[in-house]
């Protein structure tokens, strides 16, 4: 007992040499073999905390020390890869969400496309594609539709956990699918995502959707959530109701853009015996402004753009029409199935409208003109013009 101990700090030599760490193994083993000797666990803990402090300290020093990148020439420094204030970074979604959104209906982008997210630098927005923090998993989240601060703005974490939304009590989760997905070289793809609940219960009466960094990546460094635009989430009732994008020939009436369920134009256009995105297509060509008449004055020039408009994006079947100009069958012309003229058929041969020289487009608009109004002795044409039409 009365034996002197020896100090158990010993001063750490320059350098990194296999005899300094020899030695220094030998120290530590000798200082062990000293401190179990004492009382108490208590006691043997107290003397080999500064050492174990200063040989782990050592060792994390030397680590960080290889991994930096330094430039020729300049010394290497710990801290230059621990800062995480050296990083600015952000999450961000490359594209919008397709609209209306109903409860029980996939979330998707615009299209029908795959959703997007990316990391950045913030400062040049470029993708960030190598790190830690360019693998890094991410969680999908709700937002109160009035989080609105300004993109170019930074926000806290606090600010944006603070308007998360969670499901109304008693309801299932808000959001159900695939809630994470992990980075890959900067770049993410949302997975299956669907909303059980409408967005008529929130202040702002929208959502948004959010990425954040999940728990335990990227410990110590500041990644800027992402967030979408507002948007609101209706019930899937209302998908009787819903507009087709583009619509079908066959659809009703109401489906086109400005044309409300059951409300005037909807009734005008029935009245007339227009009951089809097809029955409109084709009123709409043979006679534009006798359709401009039976939606009457209620119909603003800007609504008519628009119901046209869209309209026009309806993808047409293959059906084609002739009305031939003599019993024989030698001359007629061809339509398509809303009856736009695709060109002029003389003795088995088809000519289309873009190759027709003056003087037989005029003759060809007569004939169209008397096609019109002869319209039941249009027929459906059961020749092949494929090649011709090629």
């Amino acid at each position: 007992m009365g034996r002197e101990k020896r100090p158990l700090e010993k001063k750490a030599s320059e350098g990194d040499s296999p005899e300094h760490k020899r030695h220094r193994a030998e120290g530590l083993a000798s200082d062990v073999v000293e401190a179990v000797k004492m009382e108490s666990p208590q006691k043997i803990f107290s003397t080999l905390e500064p050492l174990l402090r200063r040989v782990v300290g050592e060792e994390v020093e030397r680590v960080l020390l290889k991994m930096a990148v330094v430039k020729p020439g300049e010394r290497a420094s710990p801290m230059r890869v621990s800062r995480a204030d050296d990083k600015n970074l952000r999450l961000q979604f490359r594209n919008n969400i397709a609209l209306p959104l109903f409860t029980g209906g996939k979330v998707e982008g615009e299209q029908g496309s795959a959703i997007h997210v990316v990391l950045q630098d913030s400062e040049s927005g470029q993708v960030v594609t190598r790190g830690l923090e360019a693998h890094a998993k991410l969680e999908i989240v709700v937002l109160e539709g009035d989080f609105s601060v300004d993109e170019e703005e930074d926000w806290t974490e606090e600010d944006f956990e603070a308007h998360e939304v969670r499901e109304r009590n008693g309801k299932r989760p808000l959001l159900t699918g695939d809630l994470s997905v992990t980075l890959k070289e900067g770049m993410g793809t949302l997975g299956e995502l669907i909303f059980t609940d409408n967005s008529s219960w929130i202040r702002s009466r929208k959502f948004r959707l959010g990425v954040k960094i999940a728990s335990g990546f990227c410990e110590g460094i500041r990644v800027r959530e992402a967030k979408t635009e507002a948007f609101m989430v209706k019930d899937h009732r209302g998908e009787l109701y819903k507009k087709h994008y583009p619509p079908q020939l066959h659809d009703e009436i109401w489906r086109l853009d400005k044309i409300g369920k059951d409300g005037a134009f909807h009734k005008r256009l029935n009245h007339a015996e227009i009951f089809s995105v097809e029955d409109f297509l084709r009123l709409l060509v043979m006679d534009s402004q006798k359709l401009r008449h039976i939606l009457g004055s209620g119909m603003s020039n800007k609504i008519w753009d628009a119901t046209v408009e869209h309209a026009k994006t309806c993808v047409l079947s293959g059906k084609l029409h002739v009305y031939y100009a003599d019993e024989k069958h030698n001359i007629g012309v061809i339509f398509n199935n809303i009856f736009q003229l695709m060109g002029l058929i003389a003795e088995g041969q088809y000519v289309s409208v873009d190759s027709l020289t003056d003087s037989e487009k005029v003759y060809v608009d007569k004939l169209v003109k008397v096609a019109y109004e002869n319209w039941e002795n249009v027929g459906e044409y059961d020749g092949d013009l494929k090649l011709a039409l090629g």
